[in-house]
């Protein structure tokens, strides 16, 4: 670097410098164009930039080095000439390296030390006060009487330019590390919650379920899960994932019933932008969002004819287009079916593909109802009994003539319906301990009618809820099915009624 350089020199640099320091978050690369541009600019026949981890300093970029001097720049703190500055931070020039002792030439890239002339300017890389590296360079000079203001000057700026980017960087990489580190934690945290082990379940049925579960995890194969609404089908097929090599990857559920069926393809498999009306830009369907992991289809069953071909091509052929796209598209992610219909009957009635059925049906797993598992009611309902008091910060407690009531009860919507029964009396309790007075009506009757054989239909219902169910059954039963008939006739909304049967879990019989 010379010391009368141009000062229009001098600014087109630091301009260049401030650039390139801007430019990305790889700092070697960055660091490599600064020396680069000293180089070009300023005159720097060599040039280096070591930073400092922990009690060592190490060369990270170079001009006018190998690849082999520059891994052999390593000081430790106070040794050499950038080890001092370092460990002082403060400038150090050494106007002759040929006559220094303390200039130890680590690197072995000046070879002819006590023959050329050169001045070695080192410069400590400074964010406030903290020394986080060293800037140096070399200097080639015809004689002794010369000054070097003005080039620690502009080593200077430099130097702090340097500082404050790669500060920056520092914190975004710690960042990183830490949002990677909470994600793995919260992995691990998933994966323990979804084992096996932690489904509740001491009957013979939800043993023969478990048996089959860690199976099937490892492997590679399709999974249909079978069983009415409430089951914990979802909960099984998050435990087969987090129990299987694809841990690591996503798992991606999808309620086929949940989509009306122009938005089902969109949905499943993308579209392009302009695609559509709407398709503002392009966006990835739940299948290329499950690569590498697991698609859960949860009701599928209810998968409109026209998409079943889709789904087999998936299956078979790992690849589909998405909606408005010609490019086709590689994924690898194994499926996970569940449904709560009877896909035979579906079949022979021709509403469900015979070879989509048995691409699906690669490993039926069957998930009791919880009137086929009664010996495990009451451990659930101490379950989401700790849960609720937990998250209400109660300490209920349920009396045994509850208990009593829930095994004579036959649990229609399954594990969610008690479940979300618990929930209910947990948060509307006044006292410490639920009795048999607390308990909705529908359960206490329906509880009584099991018990003395009388079935439940052949009863008024009990509740509110029950006969809006009834009568929203009945309008779409007299509207053969059509939401929009039957809302209108109910006087509320498609989108009401939409909600209704969701709530109220109402299905036409297949």
């Amino acid at each position: 670097m010379s010391r009368n350089y141009d000062k229009t020199l001098e600014i087109s640099a630091l301009y260049e410098i401030s650039k390139l320091l801007g430019s990305s978050l790889n700092l070697k690369a960055n660091l490599r164009g600064v020396m680069r541009v000293l180089s070009e600019y300023l005159d720097m026949k060599r040039g280096t930039v070591a930073l400092r981890i922990a009690d060592e300093v190490s060369i990270i970029a170079a001009h006018g080095m190998s690849e082999e001097e520059i891994k052999r720049g390593r000081y430790k703190l106070g040794e050499g000439i950038i080890g001092r500055v370092a460990k002082l931070g403060s400038p150090i020039v050494i106007p002759n390296i040929g006559e220094e002792p303390l200039f130890l030439n680590k690197t072995g890239s000046r070879t002819t030390i006590k023959k050329e002339n050169i001045a070695f300017l080192c410069v400590p890389i400074k964010f406030k006060n903290e020394t986080l590296g060293v800037l140096s360079v070399d200097r080639l000079f015809g004689s002794k009487t010369i000054s070097f203001e003005e080039d620690l000057r502009m080593l200077k700026i430099i130097a702090s330019l340097i500082a404050q980017s790669v500060k920056l960087l520092m914190e975004v990489e710690k960042e990183r590390e830490a949002f990677i580190e909470e994600k793995e934690n919260l992995r691990r945290q998933l994966k323990g919650r979804y084992k096996i082990e932690n489904i509740i379940g001491q009957s013979d049925s939800m043993q023969v379920v478990f048996e089959a579960v860690h199976k099937v995890a490892p492997s590679r194969a399709n999974v249909l899960l079978r069983g009415e609404s409430g089951t914990g089908k979802e909960l099984i097929a998050k435990a087969i994932h987090y129990m299987s090599p694809r841990a690591r990857g996503p798992f991606i559920k999808f309620n086929c019933a949940s989509i009306p069926e122009g938005l089902l393809e969109s949905e499943l498999f993308g579209h392009e932008k302009g695609a559509f009306t709407s398709a503002m830009a392009l966006r990835k369907g739940r299948f290329e969002l499950a690569d590498g992991g697991t698609i859960f289809l949860d009701e599928i069953g209810d998968l409109p004819l026209t998409l079943q071909p889709k789904i087999l091509r998936v299956l078979q052929e790992k690849e589909f287009e998405r909606v408005g796209g010609e490019k086709t598209i590689k994924v690898d992610a194994r499926l996970i079916a569940a449904t709560s219909r009877n896909l035979e009957e579906l079949v022979s009635n021709g509403k469900f593909r015979e070879d989509l059925y048995y691409r699906l049906n690669v490993v039926p797993v069957f998930l009791p109802s919880l009137r086929e598992r009664k010996e495990d009611t009451s451990l659930l309902a101490e379950y989401f009994l700790k849960k609720y008091n937990a998250e209400n910060k109660k300490s209920v407690v349920i009396k045994p003539e509850v208990i009593d009531v829930f095994m004579d009860y036959d649990w229609p919507g399954n594990v969610r319906e008690l479940e979300n029964t618990i929930e209910r009396l947990v948060v509307m309790s006044a006292g410490k301990a639920l009795t048999k007075a607390d308990l909705p009506l529908n359960i206490k009757d329906r509880s009584i009618k099991s018990k003395y054989g009388i079935q439940a239909k052949d009863a008024l219902p009990s509740t509110i809820e029950d006969i809006e169910r009834a009568r929203i059954l009945d309008a779409l039963t007299s509207a053969a099915w059509n939401q929009s008939k039957a809302a209108k006739t109910l006087g509320i909304t498609a989108r009401q009624i939409g909600y209704k049967i969701q709530k109220y879990e109402i299905r036409q019989s297949a």
